[in-house]
């Protein structure tokens, strides 16, 4: 008796763990031809997984963190971990939260991923938006600025719309 609930036991956590492990994301994969798509559009939305900053361990984020990008228009809500030389003057404007809609962008393509760079020319505080866009739809992302320390992101692409 005994050990026929252990063994239930058992594989009742064994399925409750597996059942945890599984992916909960609703995601499509992306062809290629889909990614060569939105990145000549100048659309695409990035979704932020992970962090990481100049100064510390990487973070996977809990919440939900993006970069939309669009032919006239640049939305960042992305949070930000590290040294900040001139903090924000409001505190509710803190990570990288802008909307930017002047800025250059130039795209090129290798063997294994596209690379896309994004300055903003109206928005002071940062300087470069470095995407390395990769066949699967994964890509990374670079922030530069003036008055914070570089930090990084990594995450997936999502169709615009």
């Amino acid at each position: 008796m005994k050990s026929s609930i252990t063994k239930l036991l058992v594989i009742t956590l064994t399925g409750l763990f597996l059942w945890g492990c599984t992916s909960t994301k609703n995601s499509t994969m992306l062809e290629p031809s889909d990614i060569a798509g939105m990145i000549e559009s100048h659309q695409f939305h990035f979704i932020a997984e992970k962090m990481n900053p100049l100064r510390g361990p990487q973070r996977l984020l809990n919440s939900y963190y993006d970069l939309l990008v669009s032919k006239d228009t640049l939305k960042s809500f992305l949070p930000y971990f590290g040294r900040a030389f001139l903090p924000p003057v409001d505190p509710t404007q803190g990570g990288l939260q802008f909307s930017s809609y002047d800025f250059s962008y130039a795209y090129s393509k290798n063997k294994k991923a596209w690379n896309v760079t994004i300055i903003p020319k109206d928005v002071t505080q940062i300087t470069k938006l470095y995407f390395t866009i990769f066949n699967n739809g994964s890509v990374s992302l670079q922030v530069n600025s003036i008055s914070l320390d570089p930090i990084s992101f990594q995450g997936h692409l999502e169709k615009v719309g």
